[in-house]
């Protein structure tokens, strides 16, 4: 309980950069709407946030090496602040496009320092209690900053200056706090290959949930828009999307350690496919069916990333669980890169049923591999405990390395 309180300045942290850099995605392509941005625009900005957040997890850890984490998160949140205040100041999709990129970079270098402090703090005890807290307050501000857009008028110098202060805010709780600052630990090595060694299927799977993840919160208010949604309750459709990957954690995670992990991806990508069907035809069956419709998305679709995380640790051994975990968070980050902006063309060519039919076929090519992959090989004799980890940085790995290691 001691270290608890003593992180809360951590946590709190977290929450108030939650909401700042999660009202941005979705006020942005309100904003873009109502300024007559093309769709492709608004795609573009939602890939802009994770290039940047790609620039941040690599950067951050030697940034923080240098000058260490105070200076390293001010710095972050510094360039997260301009990027949301020079919105209003000019009205140009490419260059909220750079201003998203620092948003992105902001992201990713505030979450770095933030985890490296929470390594630093934690003990082995006090593990289990620290992190399962750290990951209610992660989902929790984010599910509330969807919400947010149905306060926050679009394309308002006010709704940008209120995201902006949220974000200085995040400051004052970490750089205040008396706690000593921490020794600064390595930054990983970036290896992508390694994802590949220890499974395909993985790095197959990070792709594909973050085709589904990247493309629904992105371009989702955009769909929302389409369909005629207004801004409260596309902000409803985007947190009840984020409540039902919250409770799908646990019974998910039964599932991956009592069975075959390959099957439990295969089913969710299977179920997946089913809720994009159901997502299409929801507006049909009135706000009930587009809720419900989110809600299912989230279920099916939310957990994939941590089941093929946890497929891939199944073969990895401890000491490689740190950049095994860097590498399968690149390889989400470039698809997090691509999804908006592929979303967005296919939406200006076909209409607003075209995103959901794109993170269909990726989970019907899923399927498919994770059929072919089971053929190939076994799976590993033994199972690393499930462990549902945010994706936030290069470095979570080193949070929740000893949770997949509990002997």
């Amino acid at each position: 309980m001691r270290l608890l309180i003593s992180s809360a300045a951590l946590f709190l942290s977290v929450i108030l950069l939650q909401l700042s850099s999660g009202g941005v995605g979705p006020l942005d392509a309100l904003s873009g709407i109502a300024l007559s941005f093309s769709t492709t625009e608004i795609g573009l900005l939602g890939s802009a946030h994770f290039f940047g957040f790609f620039i941040g997890c690599w950067w951050a850890p030697r940034l923080m090496g240098s000058v260490g984490h105070s200076r390293a998160f001010a710095a972050f949140t510094a360039t997260g602040a301009i990027g949301l205040l020079a919105h209003m100041l000019v009205i140009n999709p490419y260059a909220w496009t750079v201003m998203r990129v620092m948003s992105g970079l902001c992201v990713a270098g505030c979450y770095t320092v933030i985890e490296a402090w929470l390594q630093a703090k934690v003990t082995n005890e006090s593990r289990g209690r620290t992190m399962g807290v750290y990951r209610v307050v992660d989902m929790s501000g984010s599910l509330v900053a969807q919400l947010m857009i149905g306060v926050l008028a679009p394309a308002s110098y006010v709704s940008y200056n209120i995201l902006a202060i949220l974000c200085c805010a995040a400051l004052l709780p970490l750089t205040l706090t008396t706690a000593r600052q921490p020794e600064t630990p390595d930054a990983p090595r970036l290896r992508p290959k390694l994802a590949i060694q220890m499974s395909p299927l993985a790095a197959a799977g990070v792709v594909v949930a973050a085709l589904s993840s990247a493309s629904f919160r992105m371009i989702g208010p955009v769909y929302g828009q389409e369909v005629g949604l207004t801004a409260g309750q596309i902000g409803w459709f985007l947190a009840i999307f984020v409540l039902g990957g919250a409770v799908a954690q646990y019974p998910v995670g039964w599932l991956a350690d009592r069975f075959d992990r390959r099957w439990v991806l295969i089913w969710l990508s299977v179920a997946a496919i089913a809720s994009c069907a159901m997502t299409m035809a929801a507006p049909g069956f009135g706000m009930t069916g587009v809720m419900t419709s989110a809600f299912i998305f989230g279920v099916t679709t939310f957990p994939i990333y941590s089941v093929a995380a946890a497929h891939a640790h199944d073969f990895a051994k401890s000491e490689e669980r740190v950049e095994l975990s860097a590498a399968l968070m690149f390889f989400y980050a470039l698809g997090a890169i691509a999804a908006p902006a592929v979303a967005s063309l296919l939406i200006g060519w076909f209409g607003p049923h075209a995103m959901f039919t794109m993170i269909a076929l990726g989970h019907v090519v899923l399927v498919v591999f994770g059929i072919a992959r089971m053929r190939m090989r076994p799976t590993s004799s033994t199972k690393t405990p499930y462990v549902y980890t945010p994706r936030t940085s290069f470095t979570v790995g080193r949070l929740f390395r000893r949770q997949r290691d509990p002997e």
